[in-house]
């Protein structure tokens, strides 16, 4: 009899760390990846992989949290988000915030074995999380913000890996931040009347009827970022097959938000998924024919 009550309250949790719905633990786990990967030239430490790895997990279930307390009393009055523990008054503002501390905290004894600048670099990193959820109240483009929050495992794992970090790193950082934007104002257009209605501001409100056309271009601005850190690094075939293939699926996602029909372009939202692993993969498959054979 005891055990039902408890089982209920960790289901709570889990849809309050929306472990249910990885879509965005992977969005944030692929720029990591691909930082990660360049930073180690195709040969990261298991170590490194698998705290990177956790560590994602456990900020973006708090970042979901913070997210989650900043908009409880706007997410009751959007049909989407309604239903979540926090909005629906399911969970208490005080177990949400012990629920983030307790995975903030998680996340920091994790990076206890990385070196000093990648501890200090987590640093910013947990207050750029915090403070995102905030911006929608006054910032016309919170999704760049994202970006930089999204992005910011990049500078971390160049850290862990070379104790600095390079020019190579800001750089793949910047090109976050514009694939960023791009998915997540295609996600913003689904809420976008309730969030006219509510006060709250986001980049399909900013771009208005220049949406499509602003998503269309940051994804370019993004895959051309990412063609000339190739072109910079001499990276090979396999790389820029990779984007490639990104571009194929850029461009099938233009077909689906260029009617802004909503659940379309959750769809094209989704599907970025597939543009951030295309490029994992590109950097896997050229780090690895790149590494001298008998290191393999």
């Amino acid at each position: 009899m005891q055990l039902a009550p408890l089982i209920e309250r960790i289901n709570l949790y889990e849809k309050l760390m929306r472990l249910d719905k990885p879509i965005g633990i992977l969005l944030l786990l692929w720029p990591t990846l691909w930082g990660l990967w360049i930073a180690s030239a195709g040969l990261p430490n298991l170590m490194l992989l698998w705290i990177f790895v956790f560590g994602t997990v456990l900020m973006r279930s708090a970042g979901c949290v913070i997210n989650d307390y900043a908009d409880r009393d706007f997410d009751p009055h959007v049909e989407r988000t309604k239903d979540r523990p926090l909005a629906a008054r399911k969970v208490s503002t005080k177990e949400a915030l012990l629920l983030a501390g307790g995975l903030t905290l998680c996340a920091f004894l994790l990076i206890l074995p990385l070196n000093r600048l990648a501890i200090l670099l987590s640093i910013p990193a947990a207050l750029l999380a915090a403070s995102y959820p905030f911006t929608k109240r006054f910032f016309p483009l919170p999704q760049a913000y994202l970006g930089i929050c999204f992005g910011f495992g990049i500078p971390m794992a160049f850290a862990a890996t070379w104790d600095q970090v390079p020019p190579l790193a800001w750089a793949l950082l910047v090109a976050n931040i514009f694939w960023t934007v791009a998915y997540d104002t295609a996600y913003a257009m689904v809420d976008r009347e309730h969030d006219l209605k509510i006060g709250i501001k986001t980049s399909a409100i900013t771009f208005g009827r220049f949406d499509v056309a602003a998503i269309f271009i940051c994804q370019l601005l993004f895959l051309v970022c990412m063609g000339t850190i190739g072109y910079w690094q001499k990276f090979g075939g396999a790389y820029f097959a990779g984007l490639g293939i990104a571009l194929t699926l850029v461009g099938q996602q233009y077909h689906l938000i260029r009617e802004r029909i909503p659940e379309k372009c959750f769809r094209a939202f989704l599907d970025n998924n597939y543009v951030g692993l295309a490029i994992f993969a590109g950097i896997v498959l050229d780090q690895f024919l790149r590494t001298p054979a008998w290191l393999r």
